[in-house]
């Protein structure tokens, strides 16, 4: 009996070892939340505030309504809140809010990953947004707390508005999003994120039914009206509508998530 005892105790420490294992695997994977996160182990940093890296990571999106002219013309200004100098997505060729116009996009294209964008709105009514795959748009966009506002999943999910900083302080958005999934060429599963807002948990395994926007707003925008989502990659895009809309510290890690599962 003091035998059997013995066994049961050491699969008992063994099992509490391994879920703690399990979690811990889970911090390091998908890192930590909030303003000031840095890239972990595995990731790659796409907007450090310099122009180099701006001009090395990142182009044009060339779609529909684009009227840029290379290089970017977003500039580079000094951080208002910290030390170092960040990125103003305010370009001359998207005045008037014409989005689509002069949004930049990643060179580098994904599928699954993890996802760490910070952004300061200097003006009431700021407004931009960060695009998954270069087709879903989380937005950003200062007093609006609908579906169409602040860090909402764009016409997914309301805008969980109180976590905002607000004008003139630093945000992040943290992001777990795994692609829609096909067989033979059908899609058989939706696209689906997590997202972190401030470090507060703000969605959880939202799915994503199609594309919002039209064609101006990314990848099968204009694909059977947004619901002819397609199996390829593609980059993280930030949008430019002629607002002064400043980005730092944005890193991307690449994954592959086998299961529907998004939740970190």
């Amino acid at each position: 009996m003091i035998y059997m005892k013995q066994i049961f105790s050491q699969i008992k420490t063994f099992i509490t070892v391994q879920g703690v294992l399990a979690l811990t695997f889970a911090a390091v994977s998908h890192g930590q939340t909030g303003v000031g996160t840095k890239a972990p182990q595995g990731a790659e940093v796409f907007m450090d505030g310099s122009r180099k890296m701006l001009d090395e990571k990142w182009v044009y999106w060339e779609g529909p309504r684009f009227s840029a002219k290379p290089p970017i013309k977003w500039t580079v200004v000094n951080d208002p809140v910290d030390k170092g100098t960040v990125i103003n997505c305010n370009d001359p060729a998207s005045a008037g809010g014409k989005y689509g116009s002069a949004d930049i996009v990643t060179k580098k294209q994904f599928k699954d990953f993890r996802a760490h964008v910070e952004f300061l709105i200097t003006k009431e009514g700021g407004n931009s947004g960060v695009y998954l795959q270069n087709r879903y748009e989380i937005q950003v966009l200062d007093g609006d707390t609908t579906s169409h506002g602040m860090a909402a999943v764009i016409n997914e999910s309301k805008s969980p508005y109180a976590a905002y900083n607000g004008i003139g302080k630093w945000n992040s958005y943290d992001i777990l999003f795994r692609a829609a999934r096909f067989k033979d060429g059908k899609l058989v599963e939706k696209p689906m994120v997590t997202l972190y807002f401030n470090g507060k948990k703000v969605h959880t395994n939202q799915q994503i039914s199609q594309v919002w926007g039209g064609p101006n707003s990314g990848i099968d925008g204009g694909n059977d009206g947004g619901k002819g989502i397609t199996d390829t990659p593609g980059g993280l895009k930030l949008q430019s509508e002629g607002h002064d809309v400043y980005y730092r510290n944005i890193w991307v890690k690449d994954m592959t998530l086998d299961k529907a599962d998004t939740d970190f």
